[in-house]
């Protein structure tokens, strides 16, 4: 849907160089600061990652981290917006928490993988839980990869890399 709405805004561009974003808002009947805000992401190439965990000691600093790796870091505290901030933002990955408010990460990956918008998206567990059960009901869900907390940033960051590496090669 997303992805429909920016190719609309392109061929109201395409048709009219001099249209504007009030005019794209009104003909697609969407927020003109969305308008804007999608026009300005046309030409941002940079790889879109969301961090879902509602620990902020956990969250901030990777954010950060991974931002100054020039990463755009979209953030979210529990599952449905997760859910939401997915279908919604369309990242290249997601690093998924397992123990959040309201559904869990595992049902969130399920919800994600089982979904036609969102099932190609890699999903990275982070999590506290490291029993092999946890880990093997992450893998086998849909889940990319399972990092275990405490983590090392370098090893995180490696595996981010190559989870996204491996997204582009299907």
């Amino acid at each position: 849907m997303n992805k429909n709405i920016d190719d609309k805004i392109i061929e109201l561009i395409k048709n009219n160089e001099n249209i504007s974003n009030s005019e794209i808002s009104r003909i697609l009947e969407i927020p003109e600061n969305e308008v804007e805000r999608r026009i300005k992401s046309f030409s941002d190439t940079r790889q879109k990652i969301i961090i879902v965990d509602d620990e902020m000691a956990t969250l901030l600093p990777l954010k950060r981290s991974l931002e100054s790796e020039d990463y755009i870091v979209i953030e979210a505290c529990d599952g449905y917006e997760a859910i939401k901030k997915a279908k919604a933002e369309m990242p290249e990955l997601i690093i998924l928490d397992i123990m959040l408010p309201g559904i869990d990460g595992i049902e969130v990956c399920s919800l994600l993988k089982n979904d036609v918008l969102t099932k190609k998206i890699p999903v990275i567990m982070l999590t506290a839980r490291d029993e092999i059960r946890h880990k093997v009901k992450g893998l086998e869900i849909g889940a990319d990869d399972y990092v275990t907390k405490p983590f090392n940033l370098n090893e995180l960051k490696a595996r981010i890399k190559s989870v996204l590496r491996r997204s582009k090669e299907i």
